[in-house]
This record gives structure tokens, C-alpha cells and sequence, in this order.
């Protein structure tokens, strides 16, 4: 592990792992400082609190090396105390069903990154997998209306176009897209066109950008340096200080699992499927996230661009979202 990634504020905008002891601690041992975890997919209202209350568990459970963040101030707190901060975040509104005031009380539990819609269309906007999208919905703008006055991060990875416009021109706080890659060096429907990229960034907003392998230029080839390259790749087209890191990791879970996530609803019509290679080269697991700061170091970045992609703008973003 470098001195950068050592003194660094590491911070994981996406990561939908098995989480388990285990996966904690390989998270501790690449040096995660903190990750925004994902406890709603397809879920409706009833299953996501009950996901939300099983994490309130692991917090007991395991509070000798995950601790749960709210507020930017934890994230610091969990690198001093050499703890893994835990952000709570959604990837499809789908938990709150049809309550505004859901919002304010899942937040007060810790919810403080939400996705409006995942791959489809649910009562707010629509996914990306969408034949056609039909752009944010009236309960759309009281939603997202909702979400800046709270202070949930809006998350746009898996919306589709016209929706991700609505968003974006609506917000009265920049909006991320936590996890994605750039159309410009690999066409895929997931993937976003650089117009996308710069209308959340020249509005304020952050991209962070995933490991995925079928996401990436090279496919089931790519390493880690084809990771770094998406990344530069984005920081060329809007600036170094709006860009940052979010891998989706997937570690530790089973095919079933893979068949619930790219299935609309988790039953419905199959949407992607992702191939057999699954995990990077050089980055199989959350562990080795040192890997990552090293092939930064490797390309001949700058220590300061090192660490504002690694976690410095993860938390300039959050000041402007979260609440104090």
C-alpha cells in the first residue's frame, strides 16, 4: 500500500457486495475509509426497511470495524478511528412506494444516496433499459423536491436520458452518477455519451466511475489500468475535481444473485447480462483497492489528483448535499 492510498480518504461510490464479515474486513484491508452500500434495488416499502433494519444489525454486530455514516464529519471520524464509514444508499426510489415523507424518515436512518429508477420505469422517472423514457413524473419533482430539502444525494446511473435531463434541470443541488463508464470508449447501454457526463458536471454534479468489466473499452481483458484509463477518460472531458471513483462491486455474490439483479423487477424480462468475467484483473476484490492508487501513481498523476479522485471530491460533493 502506497503513502497516497495510506493517507488518502478512500471513498467507494457504489458497492452492492454479500455483505458479510469477511467482505468487511477485505474492505478495512484496502484501506476503504468509507462506501456508499447499496439496501434497495427492486424492493418495495416493507422489504427495503426490512433491509434497512438488518443493516442497523451488522452495525452491532460488527462495530468494531464498520461504523454507519450520516454526515461528512463520520467519514472523517472512520478514518481517524481506522473504521469503514457505511453510507446507506439505494439504487432505485422504489423504497419510498408513493410516501413523500418517507424520504425524511429514511434519512434520519441513515439513507443519504438515493437512485430515482433502476434499469426501468417505476412512479418517479425512467431507466435506462426503457424503450422509451418518458422523462421525471409530476410525483417525480415533489420527490426530488424532497430529497435537496433533506439532503439525499440524487443518483442518476441507471436513468435514462430524457430523465436524467429532468432531473438535472429540476435539482436545486448537483445530482451524481455514482457509478457508470464512458460511451466514448465502450458503446453499451449502461455506459454514459459524453453529453450526459457534461450535463451533470456543468451543473454542479459528480461522476464516479466503475470497474465493471463489460463496462469497460477491453472487456473481459480489462485490468486495472483500463480502469484508470475510463477515469482519466472522464477527467479530460469535465475537470479533474468532479470525478471520483465508484467500483459496483459485486464480490461475494452467487449467480442467483445475478439473475435477480439484471431481471426487470428481479423476475421479469431479462434486461443485460454481464458474461462470465465479472471481476477486474488486479482488482478481483474490495482488498485490493491499493492496486488501484498504485496504477494512479504508475500513469503519472499527481498526488493531488490521486486524492481528490480517491475521496477529497466525494466529500466536497457531500458538503453541498448532506447536511451539516
Amino acid at each position: 500500500m502506497t503513502s497516497i492510498h495510506k493517507k488518502s480518504i478512500v471513498i467507494d461510490g457504489l458497492v452492492i457486495s454479500n455483505f458479510t464479515r469477511d467482505v468487511f474486513e477485505d474492505m478495512k484491508a484496502g484501506g476503504i475509509t468509507a462506501a456508499n452500500c447499496t439496501c434497495c434495488v427492486w424492493e418495495n416499502f416493507e422489504q427495503t426497511a426490512l433491509n434497512v433494519a438488518k443493516w442497523k444489525k451488522l452495525f452491532h454486530d460488527h462495530a468494531d470495524i464498520i461504523t454507519q455514516v450520516h454526515t461528512v464529519a463520520d467519514i472523517q471520524k472512520a478514518k481517524s478511528d481506522g473504521k469503514v464509514g457505511i453510507i446507506l444508499g439505494w439504487q432505485n426510489s422504489s423504497g419510498y412506494g408513493d410516501h413523500l415523507e418517507a424520504v425524511r424518515l429514511f434519512a434520519d436512518l441513515g439513507i443519504r444516496i438515493v437512485q430515482v429508477a433502476y434499469n426501468t420505469a417505476n412512479s418517479v422517472a425512467c431507466g435506462c433499459y426503457e424503450t422509451k423514457d418518458g422523462g421525471l413524473t409530476d410525483f417525480g419533482r415533489e420527490l426530488i423536491a424532497e430529497m435537496n430539502a433533506v439532503g439525499v444525494l440524487v443518483d442518476l446511473s441507471h436513468v435514462g436520458w430524457k430523465s436524467t435531463q429532468d432531473v438535472v434541470s429540476w435539482s436545486k443541488k448537483p445530482v451524481a452518477i455514482t457509478h457508470c463508464a464512458p460511451a466514448g470508449l465502450k458503446n453499451h447501454p449502461r455506459n454514459k455519451t459524453d453529453e450526459q457526463l457534461k450535463l451533470v458536471a456543468d451543473a454542479g454534479g459528480f461522476i464516479g466511475v466503475t470497474m465493471f468489466p463489460a463496462f469497460l473499452a477491453r472487456g473481459p481483458e480489462s485490468g486495472v489500468e483500463d480502469y484508470v484509463e475510463a477515469i482519466e477518460y472522464v477527467i479530460n472531458l469535465i475537470g479533474e475535481e468532479q470525478v471520483g471513483v465508484g467500483t459496483d462491486s459485486t464480490q461475494g455474490h452467487d449467480a442467483e444473485f445475478f439473475r435477480w439483479i439484471t431481471h426487470d423487477k428481479g423476475y421479469g424480462r431479462k434486461l443485460v447480462g454481464f458474461g462470465d468475467v465479472l471481476e477486474l484483473r488486479d482488482f478481483e476484490r474490495l482488498g485490493k483497492f491499493p492496486n488501484l492508487t498504485a496504477a494512479m501513481e504508475k500513469r503519472g498523476w499527481a498526488a493531488r489528483r490521486i486524492e481528490r479522485v480517491l475521496g477529497q471530491n466525494w466529500i466536497s460533493l457531500l458538503k453541498q448535499v448532506w447536511p451539516a
